[in-house]
């Protein structure tokens, strides 16, 4: 068990009245739970934390006439993951998985598996199944795809990303997950907190569900999977994003900020991590 304290701030103009939906907050899991928590809005607005979905996520709604809006949100969350000594966790066949984890297995807006079979199963069909092959499907991402800063945007997918050979975070996790989906692996996008990534950002990753769990995978390879705080999970990045907007507003300023509370912050050697 260990504690991270995490930070964001985010500024926009607003032109005219919006509505806004911020999904910034830590979620709460067996694994994951909020200690403290604060939120900072200038000017003071009436505001709505609801429960986005049944992953733990948590929504905050609120309008806003125009002005310039201030929202800051800081926590520190309590990390008690399960960690796996042993590496090989084997994949589920399909007959088996649970009907929860089935719609993690379709193609999606921004992860088309459906055209990248060919390519999954030449580059890693023959690869022994399970946790091992997920990592070499990171590996590749990683020596693959080169981390550019501007490179794509929300208009982006995966197979985008593939052909120009660039992206960032969630361009890295998107194609990680079609691939992991167009051999039958179950995998689903997360945002949240990365300790010690730098830049400092909101962070995209994934997991892959193999054994009895979900696992968690980062191709980046930016920051340790011992310390990713989950805000959101979802088919891919279209519904994860920090700040849905409803309205005229430009964003002025963003500050993110994810750090160990603890001198003896276990640093992930590479072992199996789950939090969900």
């Amino acid at each position: 068990m260990y504690y991270v304290k995490i930070l964001s701030e985010l500024i926009y103009t607003v032109d005219a009245t919006s509505s806004f939906v911020f999904n910034i907050a830590a979620a709460n899991t067996v694994h994951q739970q909020t200690i403290e928590e604060n939120l900072t809005i200038s000017p003071t607005i009436d505001s709505e934390w609801f429960q986005l979905n049944d992953f733990g996520s948590r929504g905050l709604r609120l309008k806003v006439e125009p002005c310039e809006l201030s929202i800051q949100y800081s926590a520190t969350v309590q990390l008690s993951p399960d960690i796996e000594q042993d590496k090989y966790i084997n994949e589920v066949e399909h007959k088996s998985l649970p009907t929860s984890v089935l719609p993690f297995l379709n193609p999606s807006r921004y992860c088309e598996s459906d055209r990248l079979g060919r390519l999954a199963w030449k580059e890693f069909g023959q690869l022994p199944s399970g946790y091992s092959r997920v990592v070499e499907i990171c590996n590749w991402v990683n020596n693959h795809i080169d981390y550019v800063a501007g490179s794509t945007d929300a208009s982006s997918s995966a197979c985008d990303v593939l052909i120009q050979r660039a992206g960032v975070c969630r361009d890295f996790a998107h194609v990680s997950i079609a691939l992991c989906r167009a051999l039958g692996i179950p995998a689903r996008y997360v945002s949240g907190y990365a300790v010690g990534l730098e830049p400092p950002d909101f962070h995209g990753f994934f997991e892959a569900y193999l054994g009895d769990r979900w696992y968690l995978f980062d191709a980046t390879q930016m920051a340790p999977l011992s310390g990713l705080v989950r805000i959101g999970i979802g088919l891919d990045a279209a519904t994860t994003s920090f700040a849905n907007i409803v309205g005229q507003a430009k964003m002025q300023f963003i500050k993110v900020e994810a750090t160990s509370a603890d001198s003896d912050f276990p640093y992930n050697n590479g072992s199996p991590v789950s939090t969900a």
